[in-house]
């Protein structure tokens, strides 16, 4: 008998650039200890409820019945790995981007948060650009976005062979997750700690495969992209991260008041904070009775991106005291707007990330009486215009560009 240890475990997405399975290739996703997959079932219960016979014997036992299988959910933690790349072509030696270009080990998962393929996800850019790799969400107005096989390889660490893992094999179990979706995205401002990126979604079944090929023509037709994953310089460190603020007057619905009718921008530090982005995916399942129904995919929902910002309370001029002021004395303005940047890993270093919200709007502020009283505000990210019919209007809440070193 062997044990299972998580530590051993090697996570892969098989993800196409164009849609096609000539143009699929298999991502190594480097994961943080803590990921989950699982898979439950809806049931149904019937109860008996009746009076006693004559002999004062009354039935009152149950049956269950498994309608169907729930659907598939994931989740895990990877860090923010901008990355550029060596002297081959894409797809060339497991290399992710064509030569010299700019791209992140974890891009695959944001293409398929925003797009229905990669090449979609990032302008047809898919394997990096010159100065930066940029995920928009331009294309991500979709009834579904990405849909991918995700592979949990228990034991591959442990693994003699260097191309093929196969369960029951050097001590392997591989689980495949069918046809996942990303749902959602969550960036934590740790401080003190490496920039990461929290995933979770969902699939439509888990299934034990008998084996992995991670060779061109195996289980992909590319095969085993890898670049990255095993460099250390692509690491980002939260405290070189600042806040661009910028409130714009030119996009407040209402009185202005305090805010005025000038952009301003205000002088913010922080000391931590999240940006959340969210599909709101749901799978539908039939109800067919007599049968265990499965899932048959997802439909996407609402696009949400929000999150907040803590920094310290400070009366330098348009600081966080003069934010909070000048939006509580803004009482007239239905929508309030500012272009927001957060710079992770500082705004000329490499490798940084920077997260885009070119139009948020901010709630009040809330006071955290600690030692040193801070505060904590939340925020919205919105699309320019809602009803437009074009996708640089409609779909502009956030962007990503990653910067390699």
């Amino acid at each position: 008998m062997a044990f299972f240890f998580s530590r051993d475990t090697k996570v892969f997405m098989e993800w196409s650039e164009d849609g096609t399975t000539a143009q699929t290739a298999l991502y190594e996703i480097p994961v943080l200890d803590g990921f989950s997959f699982s898979q439950g079932t809806n049931t149904s219960e019937i109860t008996l409820s009746e009076a006693a016979t004559s002999a004062g014997y009354s039935k009152r036992g149950r049956a269950m019945f498994t309608d169907s299988f729930a659907p598939a959910e994931w989740s895990f933690n990877t860090y923010m790995r901008p990355t550029k790349s060596g002297s081959n072509a894409k797809y060339v030696s497991g290399d992710h981007a064509d030569a010299a270009k700019h791209f992140a080990v974890e891009g695959p998962l944001w293409a398929a948060m925003g797009a229905t393929d990669y090449d979609k996800a990032c302008g047809g850019d898919a394997f990096g650009g010159t100065n930066s790799q940029v995920f928009d969400f331009a294309n991500s107005n979709n009834v579904q976005v990405g849909s991918f096989n995700m592979y949990f390889v228990l034991g591959a660490a442990k693994d003699a062979t260097s191309a093929l893992y196969t369960t029951g094999t050097d001590g392997v179990t591989i689980y495949k997750l069918a046809d996942c979706s990303v749902g959602s995205a969550s960036i934590d401002f740790d401080i003190e700690g490496i920039a990461q990126i929290g995933w979770s979604g969902n699939g439509k079944t888990i299934e034990e495969a008998a084996s992995l090929n991670t060779e061109a023509s195996g289980a992909t037709a590319k095969g085993l992209i890898r670049e990255g994953v095993d460099t250390t310089s692509n690491f980002i460190r939260q405290k070189l991260t600042d806040l661009a603020l910028v409130y714009d007057a030119s996009e407040v619905a209402g009185t202005v008041g305090s805010l005025g009718s000038s952009d301003t921008t205000f002088a913010v530090t922080l000391t931590g904070g999240n940006i959340t982005i969210e599909n709101n995916n749901t799978y539908l399942t039939p109800e067919t009775i007599g049968q265990v129904n499965l899932p048959l995919g997802h439909v996407t929902g609402t696009r949400s991106v929000s999150g907040n910002f803590t920094c310290y309370l400070n009366d330098v001029a348009n600081g966080s005291l003069d934010l909070f002021e000048k939006l509580q004395e803004s009482r007239g303005v239905i929508t309030n707007a500012f272009a927001m940047t957060f710079n992770i890993g500082g705004g000329s270093n490499t490798p940084r990330v920077a997260v885009a919200l070119p139009k948020a709007h901010l709630e009040l502020p809330t006071h955290d009486l600690s030692d040193v009283i801070s505060v904590d505000v939340a925020f919205h990210g919105l699309s320019s215009d809602l009803s437009s019919a074009t996708a640089a209007n409609a779909t502009n809440e956030v962007s990503v560009t990653y910067v390699g070193a």
